[in-house]
């Protein structure tokens, strides 16, 4: 007779390996990335609908989100030497930025996601990194530009003159509990502004209170959201948990947390941003990343 004080640990045990995806389905998420390549080199950031009639033109954004998906869910693409083209059209010698489109208008958003890109695609840092880091430096203003030219900077290994005043506004905006944001919205806006400072350098904030101001934010299914209202969802998650992951921890409710992920599947092989979302990239990619950061030493 098995004693029930045994089975309980092996339950947790078991549910603990099971694995975020069938091997089946780890397939099925590599062909509909694959497929979303489209015939300029780029990425499309969901499937269009044939009977549209619509021309297939690839973004800078779902390149760059399509690439790191395929990545972390163990597959390549098609044609990646197509996607370095792509990239490379996107960027605007001119003015140091990318756009998110070859010959449209650069702006900070798909700048810091070109200088990713250029990391994906192997192309060489050198031949951007001055130019885009000048321009990051020069154009983000508002708080989500700069959280964005704080990662593109990361990836170009470099920062501009501007990341130190970056750092101090940041820093000030702490409340007296250690969060930042205010309301239900506190765990987005914490994990938000904490790994924008860890990208310009700092370390200004207390990483214990940190800690636990996010796994307070974390709703009952596991995932975070932007505030109560709107329940959980994928990109939220995303940034939460990438602080989570550069302060070495994880959240308090993981396994819930890969349950709210298998809920935002599709039987398309994508994912939602959130339990039945249609299918985007960019829910593939934060899919992708979470998981991936979840089963992290």
């Amino acid at each position: 007779m098995i004693r029930t004080s045994s089975v309980v640990p092996l339950i947790l045990l078991l549910a603990q390996s099971l694995p975020a995806q069938t091997p089946e389905q780890k397939k099925a998420t590599i062909k509909y990335l694959r497929e979303l390549q489209t015939p300029d080199g780029g990425f499309q950031p969901q499937v269009v609908d044939a009977r549209l009639d619509q021309p297939l033109k690839g973004s800078l954004r779902a390149t760059t989100s399509a690439l790191r998906a395929l990545k972390y869910f163990g597959g390549t693409a098609n044609d990646k030497s197509a996607a370095a083209k792509f990239v490379q059209k996107c960027f605007d010698p001119a003015t140091g930025g990318f756009a998110d489109q070859p010959g449209g208008t650069p702006d900070v958003f798909s700048t810091a996601v070109g200088l990713m890109a250029v990391v994906e695609t192997g192309l060489k840092m050198e031949d951007y990194r001055d130019k885009a880091v000048q321009y990051l430096g020069d154009n983000a203003k508002e708080f989500e530009e700069i959280r964005m030219a704080a990662a593109g900077m990361e990836a170009a290994g470099t920062q501009a003159p501007s990341a130190k005043r970056w750092r101090q506004e940041l820093a000030e905006k702490i409340n007296a509990d250690g969060s930042f944001g205010a309301g239900a919205g506190k765990a987005r806006a914490t994990g938000s502004t904490v790994v924008a400072l860890l990208r310009l350098g700092s370390s200004d904030f207390p990483k214990d209170r940190t800690i636990a101001i996010l796994n307070q934010g974390e709703n009952a299914d596991g995932g975070f959201g932007k505030d109560d209202a709107s329940g959980s969802d994928l990109e939220t998650s995303y940034r939460v948990v990438r602080c989570y992951h550069m302060l070495k921890a994880k959240p308090a409710k993981a396994e819930a947390l890969r349950e709210f992920i298998a809920r935002c599947r599709n039987t398309d092989g994508g994912y939602g941003v959130a339990p039945g979302k249609p299918s985007l990239v960019s829910g593939v990619y934060f899919a992708g990343i979470i998981l991936h950061w979840l089963v992290e030493k």
